[in-house]
């Protein structure tokens, strides 16, 4: 908390309207090389089928929620499968499914 409930410094809102998009681009450009990102694993998640269980030959993309949730509290496999599986896992916790559709689509 400050005192007197002010800041020891003020904010331009112009200035910062004006700075924050070029902050934005710059995180999302360095966020694949910091996490070591690789755009491929999307196509894998829509083209790689699972090799065993109860989902064997469906395609990782398409493999319910549940299952999924269920690995979790499992834990994951090691391996390129467990990444895909976990990668599955945190874009439908997230939502994201619809990032899949255009690739889901060639």
């Amino acid at each position: 908390m400050y005192p007197l409930g002010k800041r020891q410094h003020e904010i331009n809102p112009l200035v910062s309207h004006i700075i924050l998009p070029d902050i934005l681009i710059k995180v999302y450009l360095c966020l694949p090389n910091l996490f070591n990102l690789n755009p491929e694993i999307l196509t894998e998640l829509v083209t790689m089928r699972m090799p065993y269980g109860k989902y064997k030959g469906v395609i990782i993309c398409n493999i319910p929620e549940p299952y999924l949730v269920w690995y979790h509290s499992k834990g994951f496999p090691e391996g390129k499968l467990g990444m895909l599986l976990h990668t599955m896992y945190e874009i439908k916790l997230n939502g994201l499914e619809y990032l899949l559709e255009p690739l889901k689509k060639k």
